[in-house]
């Protein structure tokens, strides 16, 4: 049987991952009493259970202190039964956006600021959080690019490392991105913004690239960036790292920038156990 844990911040995405798991064949719990969490555990893992995959949410609420939680967790290993821990994660200033959206209370400050609530309940799960087998970080993902994340792990079973890695194309005349961990400047090539067949078209559109792909400098970039990043990532991976932007930049972010991180994407596409996404910050972004 397999026993997946859902956990995580409030509002990171816990209920949107246990209704994938469920579409995926797991059968889910949600909120379930502490009390009750052993006796359900032993009953699905009796021999003639049909349930093989099983999902249990599991989050912060006033009425029940987590510490009782966790110590049926770890009651669970070691009477021998085996399971997952899946942490739903994301940034406070994304937390707080959905709250005011949702215009919820956060649990652990009902009649009070949001973030306050954001702050003790990071405090609580700390422990639970390092424990985990799996962290994803829902601050900048789609609910595809999500769904994705589970398939890939509970579906298709591959090895997975708790990191997404972002490709972002940007224009320099925009501004950086703050969110950048890495930045690579492109404008040591030349602009097809200064060729009238190529000014209104972008980075996604094969003559663009053509054009930027056709001097030796845009090759030798992408090789050495490409051998550059699959030395850090694993480093990365290892020193627990969660999120990774790597940002590639020209003058407006719609012509060079675009086509070289489309080409780095694909580069390193496949390369690693890994989330890997790309984003054009700037290419819609008018002539």
């Amino acid at each position: 049987m397999r026993f997946v844990v859902v956990t995580g911040m409030s509002g990171g995405g816990k209920s949107t991952a246990l209704r994938m798991l469920e579409d995926a064949g797991f059968y889910c719990v949600d909120n379930l009493p502490v009390p009750l969490i052993e006796k359900f555990v032993e009953l699905i893992a009796m021999p003639n259970s049909e349930v093989s995959k099983v999902a249990l949410g599991l989050d912060v609420r006033v009425d029940q202190p987590f510490e009782d939680a966790q110590k049926v967790l770890e009651k669970l290993k070691e009477n021998g039964y085996n399971f997952e821990i899946l942490f739903m994660e994301a940034s406070d200033q994304t937390l707080l956006k959905r709250y005011k959206e949702t215009r919820r209370m956060h649990p652990l400050s009902p009649e009070g600021r949001v973030e306050d609530g954001i702050l003790k309940e990071r405090k609580i799960l700390d422990d639970i959080r390092h424990k985990a087998d799996y962290v994803i970080d829902t601050t900048k993902l789609l609910t595809r690019e999500l769904k994705e994340e589970i398939d890939r792990i509970f579906v298709q079973n591959e090895e997975y490392n708790s990191l997404m890695v972002t490709i972002l194309s940007f224009g320099f005349k925009h501004g950086i991105p703050a969110d950048a961990d890495l930045v690579f400047d492109v404008r040591f090539l030349p602009n097809p913004f200064y060729i009238e067949d190529l000014k209104y078209k972008t980075g996604n559109d094969s003559e663009v690239q053509d054009y930027v792909m056709s001097f030796p400098e845009a090759e030798i970039f992408i090789d050495k960036l490409s051998d550059m990043l699959e030395f850090l990532i694993p480093n990365y991976v290892k020193e627990g790292k969660y999120q990774l932007v790597v940002g590639i930049g020209c003058t407006g972010g719609k012509h060079r920038s675009v086509t070289l991180a489309n080409r780095l994407y694909a580069r390193l596409k496949n390369k690693g156990n890994y989330g890997l996404k790309i984003a054009h910050r700037d290419v819609g972004q008018g002539v």
